[in-house]
Order: C-alpha cells, then sequence, then structure tokens
C-alpha cells in the first residue's frame, strides 16, 4: 500500500559392589583364581554403581511461549532473606540486585538476582524521599516492579528461553490490562512487541498481588522476532534529536543493548539519518522506504495513538532537553532495515478516561500531523510541562503526510482486534483469569483497590476506547 505512495512520490557412579554381593549376570558358583587368567579377571568384576538420572528440569527445557501462555496464570515464588530484603525496600529506586531463589511450579532456580525496576513511573509515590519526581528513600507501596536475573552467577542460565524475567507492579494502572492489551494489540496488528500476561507473585511466602509478566526486549527476544536477529538493539535514543540533528554514533552506542561488548558501530542508523537529513522534503518518503518498513512504521503510529501511549516515542517532552522516551530501534544487519518497537505500556490509555494519576503529565496535545507552536517548545496539560508536536521530526513528519495508508490501517484496527466485540472477549478472558487474585491481594491490604473498583476502571476503559474509535482520527 504505501509503496504504490512512495514510488508515487545424566552422573555416574564409580563404587564396586561390596565384597561378597554377586555380579549381576556372574554365576554364583566361586571360580578358582588360578583357572582366570589375570588379564581377562576385569571381565567377571560387578559393574559400577549408576545413580538414577537426575529428573529433567522443566524450565531448562521448556520455552518462552509456555511463560507467556495467555490461558495460564502462573505462580512466582521469590525468596530473599530477611535482611537483603530490607536492604531492597530501604531504597528501592537504587536497582541493586540483592541474591535470591525463585521457585517456578515445584522447580527451585537458585541463586538469582534480586531488585526491583522502574523509573519515575514505576516509583511515584511509593517511596518516602521529599520529591515525588526524583525517586528516593523507603518503599511505601504495596508492591512494586522486580526485575529477576535467573543468570545472576551463569551467564549462559536461562529459565524457560529467558535470562530476566519482568515483573511490573502496575501501580499506576487501575484497570492492571494497559499492557497486556496494549502488547496484545501490537502484535495482532504485526509490530513486533513484547508478549505481556499476568502473573501472582509471592515473596518470602506472602502473595505479593497481581503482576504484569512482559518480556524484556533484548538479544533473545531480536532472535525471535527477526529474520536475523544479530544486528543492534539501541534504547530510548531516537535518530534525530529536537534541532533536527541526526543523533550521534556515540550516543546510539551508549545506548546499546546488544553487541556493546563487541567493538560496535551504528553505521546502520547513522548511513540513514545522514541521508534523509540531506534529502530534499520531496524525496524523503522515499529514502525513509529504503531504509523502514514504512507499512509498519504506520501500524506502530496508528496503534500508539489508538491506546494513547502519550508517554511513548510520540511524546517529545522537554525536560529540559526535548526528546521522546519508552522504545527501541532495532538494526538488521542482513537487510539493513531499522523498526521501531512499543515499550513501556503503563500508562496507555490513561489520557483516554483521563483518570490516571499521572494522566495530565504525560498528555500529548497534537493529534498525529499536528504542529502547535511552529515547532517551538510549548506548555501543556495540567503540570505546564513544555513539549515540541513530533510532526516536527524528520522522520515522523514524512510519514503523517499518507493519509490514505494511515486511514486504511485505523480501519483495519478498529475492525480487527480493537473491535469492541474482540476487546471485550479479551479483557472478560484475562479479567476471570486474574478476579479472585485481585480479591486476595484487597483483602490482605487495606490500601489496595477492591475488586468493584477494578471492575469500574476497566468498564470505563472500554467504555472510553470505543468513543474515541467512533469520533476521533487521533
Amino acid at each position: 500500500m504505501v509503496a504504490a505512495v512512495v514510488a508515487a512520490g545424566c552422573a555416574s557412579g564409580s563404587s564396586a559392589p561390596a565384597a561378597g554381593t554377586a555380579s549381576p549376570g556372574v554365576s554364583d558358583t566361586a571360580v578358582p583364581n588360578d583357572t582366570v587368567p589375570n588379564d581377562t579377571a576385569a571381565a567377571f568384576e560387578a559393574p559400577a554403581a549408576t545413580d538414577p538420572p537426575e529428573p529433567e528440569r522443566r524450565y531448562l527445557s521448556g520455552d518462552s511461549e509456555y511463560l507467556f501462555d495467555q490461558d495460564t496464570l502462573h505462580t512466582f515464588e521469590i525468596n530473599v532473606s530477611e535482611a537483603l530484603l530490607a536492604t531492597l525496600n530501604e531504597d528501592p529506586a537504587a536497582e541493586e540486585y540483592v541474591e535470591g531463589s525463585l521457585t517456578f511450579e515445584g522447580e527451585t532456580i537458585a541463586p538469582i538476582g534480586v531488585r526491583y525496576k522502574g523509573s519515575v513511573g514505576a516509583f511515584v509515590g511509593c517511596t518516602d524521599g521529599p520529591n515525588p519526581l526524583v525517586p528516593s528513600g523507603a518503599k511505601t507501596c504495596d508492591k512494586l516492579s522486580l526485575k529477576l536475573k535467573i543468570n545472576w552467577d551463569d551467564p549462559n542460565g536461562e529459565f524457560y528461553g529467558v535470562r530476566k524475567v519482568l515483573l511490573h507492579s502496575q501501580n499506576l494502572d487501575p484497570t492492571l490490562m494497559h499492557e497486556r492489551l496494549g502488547y496484545w494489540l501490537f502484535r495482532e496488528m504485526g509490530v513486533p512487541a513484547p508478549r505481556s500476561t499476568h502473573a501472582r507473585v509471592m515473596i518470602n511466602g506472602e502473595f505479593a498481588g497481581v503482576f504484569a509478566l512482559t518480556e524484556e526486549i533484548d538479544g533473545r527476544f531480536t532472535r525471535e522476532n527477526f529474520e536475523d536477529g544479530a544486528g543492534n538493539l539501541y534504547k530510548e535514543v531516537w535518530p534525530f534529536d529536537a534541532n533536527h540533528a541526526p543523533a550521534t554514533s556515540q550516543a546510539l552506542i551508549d545506548s546499546l543493548q546488544t553487541n556493546e561488548n563487541d567493538d560496535p558501530n551504528a553505521d546502520i542508523m547513522t548511513a540513514f539519518t545522514a541521508e534523509l537529513a540531506a534529502a530534499a522534503p520531496e524525496a524523503a518518503l522515499e529514502v525513509i522506504a529504503k531504509w523502514i518498513d514504512i507499512d509498519n512504521l504506520l501500524t506502530t503510529f496508528v496503534v500508539d495513538r489508538a491506546i494513547r501511549n502519550d508517554d511513548g516515542p510520540l511524546h517529545w517532552y522537554c525536560i529540559p532537553e526535548c526528546n521522546p522516551h519508552n522504545f527501541y530501534w532495532y538494526e538488521d544487519p542482513s537487510s539493513r532495515q531499522l523498526t521501531l518497537i512499543p515499550w513501556d505500556l503503563d500508562n496507555a490509555f490513561d489520557s483516554l478516561t483521563g483518570t490516571g494519576l499521572i494522566a495530565g503529565f504525560i498528555e500529548i496535545a497534537d493529534e498525529l500531523g499536528e504542529i502547535t507552536n511552529d515547532c517551538q517548545p510549548f506548555p501543556f496539560g495540567s503540570f505546564g510541562l513544555l513539549q515540541i508536536s513530533a510532526a516536527c521530526d524528520p522522520l515522523v513528519g514524512p510519514l503523517t503526510t499518507l493519509d490514505e495508508a494511515l486511514d486504511g490501517i485505523r480501519a483495519e484496527l478498529v475492525a480487527g482486534p480493537l473491535s469492541d466485540d474482540r476487546v471485550a472477549q479479551q479483557l472478560e478472558r484475562w479479567s476471570a483469569q486474574i478476579e479472585s487474585s485481585v480479591a486476595e491481594f484487597a483483602d490482605a491490604h487495606p490500601s489496595a483497590q477492591s475488586v468493584e473498583t477494578w471492575r469500574a476502571a476497566l468498564a470505563a476503559m472500554q467504555r472510553a476506547l470505543s468513543d474515541s474509535l467512533a469520533g476521533t482520527g487521533r
């Protein structure tokens, strides 16, 4: 569709049986020593005893499809010493690992690394430091996002095919569905995106709540999602800065999540940005199509706007430098193609309902393609934070002119995975998985939201989604 537009414009023991014990397959009748040649006497020795085979460890042979099975609510039992847990709780924002263990479906993996994870959005209101926007101090919330390092003492250690387990608290998401629904929608529309489901978490024998179990974007992810997954994976570095200058090679290398120890270079991304920066406006789409699957990137933008992922790659915050957040770029070294990967959807949908704790903080002023204040920073939202229009970017701007392609993708999304029936079906199915656990957590923690509040938030999100899609082209 877009191509046409662009063209146009087991261990063994070694001990022998005890003396006087008959050997299997040898007569009980004694054989005189002088009738047996010395060099054949060994043939009459008993075979070494063999230990029973060690049971197969399912977490070593199983793959990630089981871990992220949408029909299963897994339970993760995390154990750390009380002293080390206290260390974690004293300063969650330090994000420092302590040693612990994980028990999963009767199998224990030890040692592993355990730490809290996140940034402002994950810790806001959950530490007792003086500035909620600069998290510090001790843990105050009932739960916090967790990262489990399976390869704690073995670089190649794996657990159902992964080396890190991410468990997101969803503290800012009263529906507990933002990540699961958002990533599902991206994937249903063909965008490479993490898998996400729900999980129950126990810490030292106590129920810690329902978390989002979300796939980490790393080298394993790229190998599973791209034909050649050995390329560079960049985190949170956009191809151009707010002045439309290409990202420097050093900035790209500093953001690497793969190949960072292999004398890396960023030749694909830098070649793309140099060519686009030098192109005349009328040639921009042709250049972009050379380096990026435009249909896929437009689809990413359409889903992003439909779920109002206002804390994502299309929100250019100016605090103080203007740049977007919460995304990855992947370079395929064989095709030399670049792919944008969405990340961190905990605040998606918030701007639709206007009820999220930081909805006014993250809200984007413009619809896709709009430009405000002549591409200069302007204040917006309840916090009055400065932002600039995404359409001013040399990459985003030309793509937003492809109205016919964008409209076609929106129609496909609304008629397909984002239709009222499909969304209701998925949310009903997933809610049934976790409802009893939501109730269990509420019963144990007076500050936790009730089941009734959770259901109401879900219903409000569904209504807002339906109303938005009926009357907006964001």
